[in-house]
């Protein structure tokens, strides 16, 4: 959704969501307006000068000047940053999602000139997992074994996001517990069902529940603390971060919940080079060929509309 200031009308450009146009397009009465959506993407609050020489008048004009962007209906690329209404006015921080790679298990490849830095990489097969194959090493950082065999829960490596207040303001310290309307129960976690599902932590073999697939192939799977499977579950808030005992944690101030799971390779990547041809590129890896897509997992809390994007790319032995 965008306003467009055409120096005359303010004009409102909105699309509809994909089941916006299912229920127009029944013709049967059904299709209703109820809710909408804002976002605030193209805006760079940094912007904000409050120390120009102008004054406080010309504080948020860059801001205000900034172009904004038409409503395009690519639900995978729009609306990364949706506004919010909040009745209450006593909250000084908003609680968010921080990917956590305080354990090696948990953390992304890293180095700078590393295949797939700054990523997860995800075997699709077996034979890529294979160590004498030369692609990965065994138990190697930032490598998800995403070919569905059986893992080891306590040692294989997964995704980890922490929720909760992000703040070392010594009035509300870690071990203060973060109110319940703040605390994430619920997570939407989205990926591109072409290419892999999400997965139980603690039982790799459990799929995640799915509640749908959109036009765009992206599978929504909703996740909480009473839908099984060990996907969420609460933080620890009797430690603080970096200290002894709180090596693990990335929250500075009252922790929610947290959300744990691993990814599994489709059976179309599993047993096709298809999409990996079609939208995908090569590369060598340990010296070997390897083919690969470069994707993303999007997270998003159901309480607060905090989001974050998680880039991985799926790896397969060419």
């Amino acid at each position: 959704m965008g306003f467009l200031d055409n120096s005359g009308d303010i004009i409102l450009d909105a699309v509809l969501t994909d089941t916006g146009r299912m229920r127009l397009a029944r013709g049967d009465g059904s299709f209703k307006i109820t809710k909408f959506a804002l976002g605030d993407d193209e805006i760079d609050y940094a912007n904000y000068n409050k120390n120009h020489t102008s004054g406080s008048a010309y504080y948020d004009l860059e801001v205000l000047q900034t172009p904004i962007l038409e409503a395009f209906t690519n639900n995978a690329s729009s609306m990364h940053s949706k506004l919010l209404s909040i009745s209450r006015t006593d909250l000084l921080y908003l609680p968010v999602l921080k990917l956590n790679e305080q354990q090696t298990i948990t953390q992304r490849v890293s180095g700078p000139g590393n295949f797939g830095y700054n990523t997860f990489l995800v075997t699709v097969d077996e034979n890529t997992e294979k160590p004498d194959n030369g692609v990965i090493a065994t138990a190697e950082q930032g490598v998800i074994l995403g070919s569905g065999t059986e893992l080891d829960p306590a040692t294989a490596n997964f995704v980890r996001v922490d929720q909760g207040l992000n703040t070392v303001a010594t009035v509300i310290p870690p071990t203060r517990a973060l109110q319940g309307d703040l605390v994430e129960n619920f997570y939407l976690v989205e990926i591109d069902n072409r290419l892999g599902k999400i997965t139980s932590k603690t039982s790799p073999s459990e799929v995640a529940p799915l509640s749908f697939i959109d036009d765009d192939n992206m599978a929504t799977y909703q996740v909480s603390n009473i839908s099984g499977g060990g996907f969420v579950i609460s933080n620890d808030n009797t430690v603080v971060k970096g200290e002894s005992g709180g090596e693990d944690q990335v929250i500075s101030g009252p922790r929610g919940t947290r959300l744990d799971f691993r990814i599994q390779a489709s059976d179309d990547l599993f047993s096709s080079d298809y999409y990996f041809d079609l939208f995908g590129s090569t590369g060598t890896k340990n010296s070997v060929a390897v083919k690969f897509i470069d994707t993303f997992i999007r997270i998003t809390g159901v309480s607060t509309g905090y989001r974050i994007d998680i880039p991985i790319r799926f790896l397969k032995k060419d």
